[in-house]
């Protein structure tokens, strides 16, 4: 069997379960980790193996390289996705810019390379609220949902995140911008 026949069944056969859940903006999601981890039974299975490498591009561009290894004559498929570093990220340093992007690099390159459908994945679907009908709740001071979106802006979230989610009153806006500056 050929590597592309290989990569043919594991697409088929492939499952990857959303296994991390996003408190915040309130879905599940799967991380290259998860995706990794769903493959080692192919390794066996089918004698190959997966690896993504990455290299700098530069200006803040990462380009992430998954592929399908054969085990058996040294063939590879491979996949890319290119990503940009946000270093207007608030509340991060630059490292942690980095492995974010690299994070979402991994992530979509092994999507791109397992032909992982990402339109039912809240990173495809995620409208950030532009298209809800419904009257967006209101956020106040002083409750639970205004606790968690301080530690969402604390742990380098956006208020405009915040603002598509939720009607902010000017009060709870003030406040929220202290901490964004913080």
């Amino acid at each position: 069997m050929t590597i592309h026949e290989k990569l043919s069944r594991i697409q088929q056969e492939f499952k990857a379960k959303k296994s991390r859940f996003n408190s915040f903006g309130k879905y599940n999601f799967r991380s290259a980790e998860d995706i990794l981890e769903a493959l080692k039974p192919f390794n066996e299975k089918y004698n190959v193996y997966f690896k993504v490498d990455e290299t700098y591009l530069g200006d803040g561009v990462i380009e992430s390289v998954a592929m399908a290894i054969d085990a058996e004559g040294g063939m590879e498929v491979t996949a890319k996705a290119i990503v940009g570093v946000d270093f207007n990220q608030k509340g991060m340093q630059v490292p942690q810019q980095f492995g974010s992007a690299s994070s979402y690099g991994k992530k979509y390159a092994l999507g791109n390379l397992l032909l992982i459908d990402d339109t039912a994945d809240a990173d495809a679907t995620n409208t950030g609220g532009r298209d809800q009908k419904k009257e967006k709740p209101v956020l106040k001071s002083g409750t639970d949902a205004f606790d968690k979106a301080i530690q969402y802006i604390k742990s380098g979230g956006s208020i405009t995140a915040i603002n598509a989610k939720y009607k902010v009153d000017t009060a709870a806006k003030a406040e929220l911008k202290k901490y964004e500056q913080a």
